[in-house]
């Protein structure tokens, strides 16, 4: 009994770490998106190039590319990447090219010698742009409003290299659409939060912007050129600061992509995109690894606590603390992305989301993916 006792006062003790923890993170990071002063520290709208890349992505270009081609901005361009497409990806743009002067298209051709990932198309659109400031999307993507360059630009004042910007998910039935949108605003919330702690470590490529001249400077993708993904995070993660990145969320400055309309198809970009978690700094991949452990941690303890009735008092208030912490901060941090409908579902979704993740990063780690995958 004596023995059972010290060993309950143990997983007691790792209870109550673990929430403090989880408290650190919703206050410190989450919260931080929400109290962001916006601050626009250029007016002066210099030339921007947008760059796009696509393959196979004829509907979504006939859908979205207008509302990236009508921008309420002076001078840009926006250059489509049509990566070796085998749909109407041609006619699509070639009708877009006469109806819009600022259009520019580069066509990667197939080659059954060299095959790539998405990073080649992705140099080959930074090497046409002819303006410093490169504004990135998808093609999948849509901007919020007319002002999303205007946004996206008005960091760049001298000592600004990196805008990371918050891409959403398009509303859409079933559950599996509210998990997507759930996990991309609580991920933004924790790499646009760091970033504005001064510890940036990822953007989304779905709404980032960096200098040209920077991206050359530091060897573009250089040694993680091989990788499937990581055209967006790990090139913020190698040389993003707390000095020379800013973030921008304001309204009509996000963008909206289409999520994934199945779960195996949701599986199998969540696998592509984890591919990229080892090559993160080492201090990176331990405060994104910590929230998500500890979050295990805490629920594990707590079953065990509450079935054995120890202490089980303190055991219901820190939970009900953590509880009301963790459902005020996401609801705030819903209203600041312009999202909604969550905090129900919120409440579901935390106790599975880390477990997920953990079970497709290990299975990552058994099974090595393809390295010249696309998307």
């Amino acid at each position: 009994m004596f023995g059972e006792n010290i060993l309950l006062t143990v997983v007691f003790l790792v209870f109550a770490l673990t929430a403090a923890l989880q408290l650190f993170y919703y206050f410190y990071y989450y919260l931080a998106v929400w109290l962001h002063k916006d601050q626009v520290v250029s007016t002066s709208k210099k030339p921007v190039s947008v760059i796009i890349c696509a393959r196979n992505e004829a509907e979504n270009l006939a859908n979205f590319l207008p509302s990236v081609l009508e921008q309420d901005y002076p001078d840009y361009e926006v250059i489509v990447v049509n990566d070796c497409s085998e749909d109407n990806t041609y006619k699509v743009l070639g009708e877009y090219l006469i109806k819009y002067p600022h259009l520019k298209v580069s066509n990667v051709n197939k080659d059954p010698k060299f095959t790539h990932n998405k990073k080649f198309a992705q140099f080959i659109g930074i090497k046409a742009a002819r303006n410093d400031i490169l504004v990135f999307t998808d093609a999948d993507c849509k901007p919020e409003s007319v002002r999303w360059l205007e946004g996206m630009t008005s960091h760049f004042n001298g000592s600004t290299h990196f805008v990371l910007g918050y891409g959403g998910y398009i509303k859409g039935k079933g559950l599996l659409n509210k998990y997507i949108i759930y996990e991309t605003m609580t991920i933004a919330l924790q790499f646009l939060g760091m970033a504005i702690r001064g510890i940036p470590y990822m953007g989304v490529g779905r709404n980032l912007a960096y200098l040209r001249t920077t991206f050359f400077e530091n060897k573009g993708f250089g040694a993680h050129n091989h990788i499937i993904s990581g055209d967006d995070d790990l090139f913020v993660n190698n040389n993003a600061t707390g000095n020379n990145t800013a973030v921008e969320f304001r309204n009509g400055t996000i963008t909206r992509s289409v999520s994934c309309p199945s779960f195996s198809k949701w599986i199998t970009q969540k696998k592509r995109h984890l591919t990229t978690a080892p090559y993160y700094k080492s201090g990176d991949k331990f405060r994104i690894s910590l929230e998500p452990l500890s979050r295990i941690l805490f629920y594990m303890t707590f079953i065990i606590l509450l079935s054995r009735l120890f202490l089980w008092q303190y055991v219901l208030i820190i939970f009900g603390l953590r509880l009301i912490s963790m459902v005020t901060v996401l609801t705030l941090g819903q209203k600041r992305l312009n999202e909604s409908g969550l905090t129900g579902f919120s409440l579901i979704f935390d106790i599975f989301s880390p477990v997920i993740a953990g079970i497709l990063l290990l299975s990552n780690i058994r099974k090595r993916p393809g390295q010249n995958q696309w998307k």
